[in-house]
C-alpha cells in the first residue's frame, strides 16, 4: 500500500510539474485571417522553454468544432507545411497554410481550425513509464473572401442586433463575418457566452441573467488580432 502511494505520488508531481518545463511553445496569434486575395497565410510558432528542451511540431486543419469532436464529412481545402518539424529552444519556425482547392461560399466567411501539437523529447535515460504532456492547440482559422475584405467589414460587429426570446437573449448577425463576443453585458450583469460564436447571416442564443431587466446591451467581440473591440451599446429590440 505504502509502495502504490509512493508511485501515485511521483505520477502526480510529474502530471503537474512537466507543463511548467514543456509549456514553451507559443504562437503569435490567437486566430488566423485566411484573406480570399491571397494565396496563403502564415503563423509564427516559437519554442521559449527555459529548459532548452526541442519539440516535435505536427500541424494541421480540421472543421469539426472547437474541441475537434463534431466530425464533420466536408474535406478541408487547406493544407499545412511544414506538417511536422524539430523546434529547438530559442528557435521560431513559420507554418505556411495553403489553400488547396475547394468551393467555399464567396458571400460570407467559413471557419476551419488549425491544430498545432507540442511533442516533448524523451529525456535521456529516462524512467519506464515517464508520463509525458503533448500539448494540442486549436486556433480557428476564417477563410474571408476577398470581397469582404473592406474597410467596413472592421466595424461590421457594432451592427450586432439583441432581442429578448423567453428566457434566452437572442444575438442576431445580419453580416457576413463570425463573431465572438469579448463580453456581453445586460446592463451591469454579466451574460454567459462561453466560445459560442455568432454565425454570419445567423443568430445565437445565451441565458438570460436572473437579475438582469430589458435595457441596455453592451458589448465587445474578439478581433483579429485576438484582441477586444471597442465597447458599444444599444437598446433591446
Amino acid at each position: 500500500m505504502q509502495r502504490l502511494f509512493i508511485i501515485l505520488s511521483g505520477m502526480l508531481f510529474i502530471l503537474f510539474s512537466v507543463p511548467t518545463v514543456y509549456a514553451g511553445v507559443i504562437t503569435e496569434a490567437t486566430r488566423v485571417i485566411y484573406q480570399g486575395n491571397k494565396k496563403e497565410a502564415s503563423l509564427t510558432v516559437s519554442n521559449q522553454g527555459a529548459q532548452a528542451e526541442p519539440f516535435l511540431i505536427q500541424s494541421w486543419v480540421d472543421n469539426n468544432g472547437p474541441d475537434g469532436t463534431q466530425k464533420s464529412s466536408v474535406s478541408v481545402p487547406f493544407v499545412v507545411t511544414p506538417p511536422l518539424f524539430r523546434l529547438n529552444a530559442g528557435e521560431d519556425n513559420s507554418l505556411r497554410i495553403i489553400r488547396t482547392g475547394g468551393l467555399l461560399p464567396e458571400d460570407r466567411e467559413s471557419l476551419f481550425w488549425l491544430n498545432i501539437k507540442s511533442i516533448p523529447r524523451l529525456p535521456e535515460n529516462a524512467p519506464a513509464g515517464l508520463l509525458q504532456i503533448v500539448v494540442k492547440t486549436r486556433l480557428k482559422l476564417f477563410y474571408r473572401p476577398a470581397a469582404l475584405l473592406t474597410p467596413a467589414g472592421q466595424s461590421a460587429w457594432r451592427q450586432l442586433q439583441f432581442s429578448r426570446q423567453g428566457s434566452d437573449l437572442r444575438v442576431t448577425n445580419p453580416t457576413p463575418y463570425y463573431f465572438t463576443f469579448f463580453r456581453l453585458n445586460l446592463g451591469s450583469n454579466h451574460v454567459a457566452t462561453g466560445n459560442t460564436m455568432v454565425p454570419p447571416f445567423g443568430e445565437a442564443r445565451y441565458p438570460w441573467p436572473q437579475e438582469a431587466v430589458a435595457g441596455e446591451v453592451s458589448w465587445q467581440v474578439v478581433n483579429d488580432y485576438g484582441g477586444a473591440s471597442s465597447v458599444e451599446k444599444t437598446r433591446l429590440r
